[in-house]
């Protein structure tokens, strides 16, 4: 970058001292021409010290000048003046997402929207709200609005293939993030492979403290979201039987969870007033889910008879394996930390008429109180009422 002789050009007097002028945008045109005569990008500091406004003001300014498209940012606080071809098309990208309730959600909502502003998207934010008919609603709302695209985040099969037929009639192609959609393409787990991971884990810690002794399984499943979530269930009972290759069909119970902590903790409550199972085998579809049955175990003094794995390594489960005495083994990680981009990536391609993958898949890894440090090493930088307001880096 080259600011040489640039600050003599800043002041301008008459503009300064005019009654009629609007000292904001004053400050605006002197950056703009800061950035216009630099020999590309230029810094924030650069144009803090050159301009001699405060930093947050400037950040502040260059923010707005980047989303009115006349500067473009080419790196974390580096920045250059439009040129012509920088003018295209900015696109404007429908998401909706699951919910505020869970972490994991607000973990992908949050990095969906670093994903959109770096790469100069706007980005029109609704949640569903965990309920089908809202997302039935916010659905119509994308095609009133004429987004280029959606990004849909809910878990009802059924809604699903509403939402899918509304955005079809309107000519929005959607990119769907855990359950699939009709006619959209797809991001998200590998269900079957998430479960198969989790199942091994248990069967594993089974063999290792009971001798492979188990009188029951219980797996909490969602079954509103469909067969290929529920696939994550039947995975997790293969990877326990290659293992464990005895273990009878009746000894597997499949409870409703959905989803959720209160939910689970409920109903595996009830089901332990009937159950007189000493050696449990406990997965469910996701961690809420799974941290709400071993409540229901702690609870009735019966948490040494329990072994849990959960699904998606959320703040929550990893601050519960850290625990000396707990039961959860562990959680298959899915790293929502990192969807935007991934999504993000597959979405421009799809609105500018390139070929993408039908589905793409995450990444699994395992993750347990002997790595989980290694994986997540910030976690205990986070207070507990602010376990979301991070991205996690992952090393």
């Amino acid at each position: 970058m080259n600011a040489q002789n640039t600050s003599s050009k800043l002041s301008n007097p008459e503009a300064q001292n005019s009654p009629y002028t609007i000292q904001s945008v004053v400050r605006a045109c002197e950056i703009l021409k800061l950035c216009r005569d630099a020999t590309g990008s230029i810094g924030l500091d650069e144009i803090c010290k050159v301009t001699q406004l405060s930093r947050p003001t400037t950040f502040r300014m260059l923010v707005t000048l980047v989303e009115c498209g006349m500067l473009v940012r080419t790196a974390k606080n580096s920045y250059r003046f439009a040129s012509p071809q920088d003018q295209k098309k900015r696109y404007r990208f429908g998401y909706a997402s699951q919910s505020e309730e869970f972490s994991f959600s607000r973990l992908v909502s949050e990095s969906i929207r670093s994903s959109a502003y770096r790469a100069g998207i706007d980005l029109l934010v609704v949640s569903n709200r965990y309920s089908p008919k809202i997302a039935i609603r916010n659905a119509e709302m994308f095609v009133q609005e004429q987004v280029d695209l959606v990004i849909e985040f809910q878990t009802n099969q059924q809604s699903a293939s509403i939402i899918a037929s509304k955005l079809v009639e309107a000519g929005i192609p959607m990119i769907a993030i855990e359950v699939p959609h009709p006619g959209a393409a797809f991001y998200g787990a590998d269900n079957y492979r998430a479960g198969v991971i989790g199942g091994r884990a248990l069967a594993k810690a089974c063999i290792q403290q009971w001798n492979g002794l188990v009188d029951e399984v219980i797996l909490l499943e969602l079954p509103m979201a469909g067969p290929l979530p529920r696939s994550r269930m039947t995975g997790m009972l293969a990877g326990i039987r290659e293992l464990i290759p005895k273990l009878p069909d009746q000894a597997v119970r499949f409870l409703d969870g959905k989803g959720r902590f209160e939910t689970s903790l409920s109903i595996v409550r009830k089901h332990l007033t009937k159950s007189k199972a000493k050696h449990t085998l406990l997965g469910a579809l996701n961690d809420p889910s799974c941290l709400g049955a071993l409540h229901a175990f702690e609870e009735t003094g019966r948490s040494q008879g329990c072994l849990a794995v959960g699904q998606n390594a959320s703040i929550e489960a990893r601050r519960e394996m850290r625990r000396s005495n707990s039961r959860l083994l562990g959680s298959v990680a899915y790293f929502p930390e990192h969807y935007g981009d991934a999504i993000m990536s597959l979405a421009l391609d799809k609105i500018q008429g390139k070929e993408i993958p039908l589905a793409s898949f995450v990444k699994h890894q395992m993750i347990t109180r002997e790595n989980v440090d290694a994986i997540y090493p910030n976690d205990s930088m986070i207070q507990e009422g602010d376990a979301d307001s991070l991205l996690f880096s992952r090393h």
